[in-house]
């Protein structure tokens, strides 16, 4: 008897729930409101993301540019091997 007291208390609450009227469930920025402070929140968190994510690729970048150049000097420093047995 609970067990279905709890069913429909919560089938209840969904159902009001989805029969609200969309304005509230919409925040500042999605309903239109773009001068709020939540809006700008928003915004700026998305920058600070976007910051976060260049930084890390660009630093991956330049790790595989260092790597190469790494590479160049130390090809451009050793003598050639003409002879097998030298490797």
């Amino acid at each position: 008897m609970k067990s279905f007291r709890k069913l429909f208390i919560s089938t209840a609450a969904l159902a009001g729930a989805a029969l609200m009227p969309s304005p509230v469930f919409a925040c500042a920025a999605c309903y239109g409101k773009t001068d709020s402070a939540l809006a700008s929140g928003m915004n700026w968190g998305i920058f600070t993301l976007l910051g976060v994510v260049l930084t890390v690729l660009t630093c991956i970048a330049l790790f595989f540019v260092h790597i190469v150049r790494k590479e160049e000097a130390l090809s451009k420093s050793s003598p050639p091997a003409n002879d097998p047995a030298d490797l």
